[in-house]
């Protein structure tokens, strides 16, 4: 299975808010109907226009993103059904390229993103209170290598 990192198009944009809503639903159980149509919008009118944003696609179609905000990862989102492919990691290895050091926000509950980020090498930083959802999020690092960047 080849996967092709690319920078995102505007073209992909329905793509990226399907992969985004389904993973979301998935992994952020808490979430109401009205919370993920109202992000929905943020990805697309604000998030993704004001991020580095790049795809993971497969036999052309769109399989997932991730959007660096400087070297924060603003959303890393899959199609669930490719979960464990390498995909992420892919999109992951391209972030750690361009800037080296990451650092992420990631919900307390969500056992897959936390799971992910701890078998890529994120060490949590801190933990506090997401106002909006009135749910944990921890703040995770990962530390390049010296000689990798």
């Amino acid at each position: 299975m080849k996967v092709n990192i690319r920078q995102y198009r505007v073209l992909d944009l329905e793509e990226v808010l399907n992969s985004w809503e389904v993973a979301t639903r998935l992994s952020h159980p808490f979430m109401t109907d009205e919370f993920i149509a109202q992000e929905r919008t943020n990805v697309a009118e604000i998030y993704i226009p004001n991020t580095d944003t790049w795809v993971a696609e497969l036999e052309g179609e769109v399989k997932g993103f991730i959007a660096l905000m400087g070297n924060e990862v603003g959303a890393i989102f899959l199609q669930p059904n490719y979960h464990g492919r390498g995909i992420g990691k892919a999109l992951m290895d391209k972030a750690q390229e361009i800037h080296g050091n990451l650092e992420v926000e990631v919900f307390k509950v969500n056992n897959i993103g936390r799971n992910f980020y701890s078998k890529y090498g994120f060490e949590q930083l801190q933990e506090k209170l997401h106002e909006p959802t009135g749910q944990q999020v921890l703040r995770l690092k990962f530390t390049a290598k010296s000689g990798s960047q």
